[in-house]
């Protein structure tokens, strides 16, 4: 972008909220919170999961927004114009990696989308009511006809963030995450009527309190709260570049963090009662969602029903959540070329798509990659934008900038919680996801 464009921006509060949600909530809401929850002490997990979230995620995202609406562009070229003007050197290599890191997102996770999709089909064709779902699913992903439920994940989302920030990301997630709430709620209570979701119940909200002596339970609630709210370095300071001086950001951090744990607590009630109340047990990652929950449709009056339905929210959650790891590729690219919005989206879009082929075809890979992304890359970016906000940038001015538009004025307290406890977190959620094989 040249400096005479004038930078979009979100036109609401509530649609900057929402977009923000729309980014947050994503498959590992829907897939791995209920299962976290149910194996971790029921609702003793909550406990040191709501801990985290309050003390990392808000935080987080509080930091995240503000470097991005300081410097009113996306993290790749803020962080370079920091470290040039403090005589850092590694500026043009260590700007680059939270942007990378959300583009590796976007090529596998396009891919999940596709089996989304491809579900959603059979739902409505009916298919699915006779399928072997086990064989299905492992024939499906294993098949070089994954590629097009791929590519028709990457159009959709291509089409949405080509039409810019407030006419396309802003307008969709306003129509999308409400009918994704809309969706759950009819799902639980669907699962709630079922003889014996009871037990499912129990599952999630009776506590072993012997948990919290474990400090797997710790861990895995720790990575959960971190990683739920998408802090990359580069998703959320992006949409931060697109608010004004108006936006609440402390009190917009909060109400992202409360409706995304909301979408994770309304999956796990749409799906484990259900899991419980049919005889199956739950499970973690693609067998939950495409093995677990249509075997259990099979079983329900209105299952293809009830599994189109599903399945359209799933669609809606992963959508909202890939629109924004398009646009942090595409805003950079734009800034380094000057080219237009929609010209940028399309040459980002079918590259990170020919990139992901292999991940589509080859299930090896695409665990190795996926962890590499999630485990190590992504939280590195996090770390980078962390660092420079609390370490490197004055705190008295950037506190002036966190409190910009606030109703609640945060003191420098903030800013040493970020220096002393923030960041040196961040860089142990890196290490125990190493050594765990990742926890969000």
């Amino acid at each position: 972008m040249t400096k005479s464009k004038k930078r979009e921006l979100f036109s609401s509060k509530v649609g900057f909220i929402l977009s923000c949600v729309g980014a947050a909530i994503g498959l590992g809401n829907i897939w791995m919170f209920p299962y976290k929850l149910g194996e971790n002490g029921g609702a003793a997990f909550l406990i040191p999961y709501f801990l985290f979230v309050i003390l990392l995620g808000i935080v987080g995202l509080i930091t995240e927004f503000t470097f991005g609406r300081q410097f009113k562009i996306g993290s790749m070229v803020s962080i370079k114009k920091v470290l040039k003007e403090k005589n850092l050197k590694g500026g043009s290599i260590i700007s680059i990696l939270p942007t990378l890191a959300l583009t590796g997102i976007f090529m596998f996770y396009t891919v999940v989308i596709g089996w989304v999709l491809k579900y959603f089909y059979i739902s409505v064709t009916g298919k699915i009511t006779s399928i072997d779902t086990a064989n299905y699913f492992a024939q499906f992903t294993s098949s070089k006809s994954t590629v097009f439920w791929q590519f028709l994940a990457v159009l959709i989302t291509l089409l949405i963030v080509s039409f810019g920030v407030s006419k396309g990301i802003e307008k969709i997630n306003k129509i999308i995450i409400p009918l994704l709430f809309i969706i759950f709620i009819a799902l639980i209570i669907k699962s709630l009527s079922l003889p014996n979701s009871i037990e499912g119940v129990k599952y999630l909200l009776i506590p072993d309190w012997s948990y919290l002596l474990k400090p797997k339970t710790w861990v895995m609630a720790l990575g959960q709260a971190f990683f739920t709210v998408s802090l990359t370095g580069c998703c959320m300071v992006l949409y931060g570049s697109y608010t004004d001086k108006s936006f609440d950001i402390p009190n917009s951090a909060m109400n992202t963090a409360l409706f995304d744990t909301l979408s994770a607590l309304l999956a796990a009630f749409m799906i484990i009662p259900a899991v419980f109340a049919l005889g199956f047990k739950p499970s973690a990652g693609p067998a939950l969602l495409f093995v677990t929950v249509p075997s259990i449709f099979q079983t329900m009056k209105f299952g293809q029903l009830l599994s189109v339905l599903f399945f359209l929210g799933i669609i809606f959650a992963s959508i909202s959540s890939s629109i924004a790891m398009l646009e942090g590729p595409v805003e950079a690219l734009m800034n380094i070329t000057n080219w237009n919005r929609k010209k940028t989206a399309f040459i980002t879009a079918i590259a990170a798509f020919v990139l992901a082929i292999p991940l589509a075809i080859n299930s090896s890979f695409f665990n190795s990659f996926t962890n590499f992304i999630t485990i190590i890359l992504s939280p590195i970016g996090a770390l980078i934008v962390a660092f420079i906000f609390f370490y490197i940038l004055d705190p008295f001015k950037t506190l002036d900038q966190v409190n910009l538009g606030a109703n609640h004025k945060l003191g420098i307290w903030f800013m040493k919680f970020g220096k002393y406890i923030f960041v040196p977190t961040t860089f142990v959620i890196i290490i125990l996801g190493s050594i765990y094989g990742g926890i969000g």
